[in-house]
């Protein structure tokens, strides 16, 4: 058995199911994460999953690598060594970070039986963890593509988009996304993602092209929303981000006022999401 295997092996032994917001359940026969679990986490295919663990699967993706280090918990000296076992080049520091950190995933882990939607998003505003009334609310982001799972591609070329602002919030809103990439574009100059996203925004999207041009700097507010569900209908949320930590990664927390229709409604969602982890 090859270096990657054996460790991936390893390392899906010690994540409890609980540690990433799974239920634990019965008749385990050990306390790890079992395949099925693991492959549900990164967005792979559980046979996937074997062939790695077999060393049947050779030359894993880099975007393969980050999901895993992600979904077993893994610290920046583990993440540099899977992927070097993997045959691939350690992020540098001028690329994004994309490891989130064990605070993060504490409280994205931590929310998961309360009406918060809670989710984590890198530099560039990509979404890289999330609880299940986040996916409820959204979509299940891990059958979506990094592309799509980006928040700035996403507002500014997605017409079915399930967020509407009041007009001043929705101005203010893009101008923050255009800022918020620029300043990320500052900070990561080697990272090739960038001027890619850059790139296709531009092409995609006069609007955004108009605000780039324009030299638009800046970071995202807390604002809010109306989010438009098919289970409960409209709920409207008070959008709080925070930023600046570890790898300049942004959590961002949406909640209802306590008490009222619309936290009922976030409630009832997050038992859904719940429900459907599950099934």
């Amino acid at each position: 058995m090859g270096e990657f295997a054996q460790i991936l092996r390893a390392w899906r032994d010690r994540v409890r199911p609980e540690d990433v917001g799974l239920p634990s359940g019965l008749d385990r026969r050990a306390p790890g994460l079992r395949r099925e679990e693991l492959a549900l986490l990164t967005g792979v295919s559980v046979d996937y999953i074997v062939r790695l663990e077999q060393s049947r699967a050779r030359n894993p993706s880099a975007q393969l690598v980050t999901a895993l280090a992600r979904a077993l918990r893994l610290n920046e000296a583990e993440r540099d060594h899977l992927f070097r076992v993997a045959g691939l080049a350690v992020p540098s520091p001028g690329h994004v970070p994309r490891l989130v950190t064990p605070t993060a995933q504490r409280m994205v882990d931590r929310f998961r039986n309360a009406p918060v939607a809670v989710a984590v998003h890198t530099a560039i505003y990509e979404l890289v963890l999330w609880n299940p009334l986040w996916a409820a609310m959204f979509g299940d982001p891990s059958s979506q593509t990094r592309l799509q799972r980006n928040v700035a591609w996403r507002y500014f070329t997605d017409p079915t988009l399930r967020i509407t602002h009041t007009p001043d919030d929705d101005e203010s809103y893009r101008d923050d996304l255009v800022g918020h990439l620029r300043t990320a574009a500052g900070r990561y100059p080697d990272d090739p993602d960038i001027p890619r996203l850059v790139r296709g925004l531009l092409k995609a999207s006069p609007d955004f092209a108009r605000r780039w041009e324009a030299g638009t700097v800046g970071e995202l507010r807390t604002s809010r929303k109306t989010v438009h569900t098919e289970q409960v209908g409209d709920v409207v949320v008070d959008c709080d981000t925070f930023t600046g930590g570890p790898g300049d990664q942004t959590i961002v927390m949406m909640t209802a006022a306590p008490g009222s229709e619309d936290e009922q409604k976030l409630d009832l969602l997050r038992v859904i999401g719940i429900q459907q982890l599950q099934s």
